[in-house]
């Protein structure tokens, strides 16, 4: 099980470059990075964990953060928890995804949902009802720009053209009954549900919650709606965020067959979270990779 890092990182907290080194240095597997464009002022949309924190409003984009994070190291995998895809236009996004994973050698992990932040999403034209449709569109249209060969689609919020569209992403497309799967790894964000299962089963290759209640039950359902949906029992990927870790909980999500591990740092400047990364470095050393696995980019 792998143990990788997130945090809210802004404007006023440790940079990604510092922080990068810092977390391959120490062998974690990855930095993943949540994303806002902004938080509206007037905003009636409860926030999911109470009081809304403020580094909300101040996020770097991941993208951009993660590219400099890419730059100056050679294994960390990259990871964002989670890209709000209904606010983005699909076909530059797609360019934007390919080309960070195509410089970083495959490191990416493209952890996707649907939001919480009503206001945010009217900003950017989305309707809140159709929301889930909407990503699932747009998932689709990026996927037939990542296809091997021009590739057209045409969905109820979206089409392109059978268009030549490069970098590629690196890894090699999953089999499905609807056909290959291309783009980077991709975790869908969310509460557990029939609903949330079956798109993961339909267009991801794994899930994103946020910690690890009631794995127990749920795993098995989903491990259920994947099979059910014809893929392959091995390609399912499980990645737990925002974790505040104990050698209990991580024995736990292991025994669970949990493949990875995102623990929560502070959106705090250097010598916050350093000190942070330092009480939580022997976490990744309890948590080696399985036997014949190591922490290559492509495997992240």
């Amino acid at each position: 099980m792998r143990v990788a890092a997130t945090l809210y990182l802004t404007d006023e907290t440790i940079a990604p470059i510092r922080l990068a080194r810092e977390l391959e240095q120490r062998g974690f597997a990855a930095l993943y990075l949540p994303e806002h464009s902004h938080i509206p002022v007037s905003r009636e949309t409860p926030y999911p964990g109470g009081e809304l924190p403020p580094e909300c409003a101040r996020m770097l984009s991941p993208f951009v953060a993660l590219a400099q994070a890419a730059a100056v190291t050679d294994r960390l995998g990259l990871g964002t928890n989670i890209t709000l895809v209904g606010q983005h236009d699909p076909i530059d996004l797609a360019k934007q995804i390919a080309t960070l994973d195509h410089l970083s050698g495959g490191r990416l992990t493209l952890g996707i949902g649907y939001g919480w932040n009503k206001e945010e999403a009217a900003d950017h034209g989305v309707e809140w009802r159709t929301r889930r449709a909407l990503v699932r569109d747009r998932m689709a249209v990026m996927r037939a720009l990542w296809a091997e060969q021009p590739t057209s689609y045409e969905g109820e919020f979206g089409s392109v053209r059978a268009s030549e569209a490069h970098p590629k992403p690196v890894r090699a497309p999953r089999p499905r009954k609807e056909g290959p799967l291309h783009g980077p790894r991709t975790l869908i964000g969310g509460a557990a549900g029939p609903k949330l299962f079956a798109h993961i089963a339909e267009y991801a290759d794994g899930w994103l919650p946020i910690g690890g209640g009631g794995l127990r039950e749920t795993l098995p359902a989903l491990r259920t709606a994947w099979a059910d949906a014809g893929r392959d029992p091995a390609g399912l990927y499980v990645a737990l965020s925002a974790v505040e870790p104990t050698e209990g909980k991580l024995a736990h999500y292991e025994e669970l067959g949990v493949d990875e591990v995102v623990v929560q740092l502070p959106a705090g400047g250097e010598t916050e979270v350093l000190r942070v990364l330092d009480g939580f470095e022997r976490y990744v050393h309890l948590t080696p990779a399985p036997a014949g696995q190591d922490r290559t980019s492509t495997d992240l």
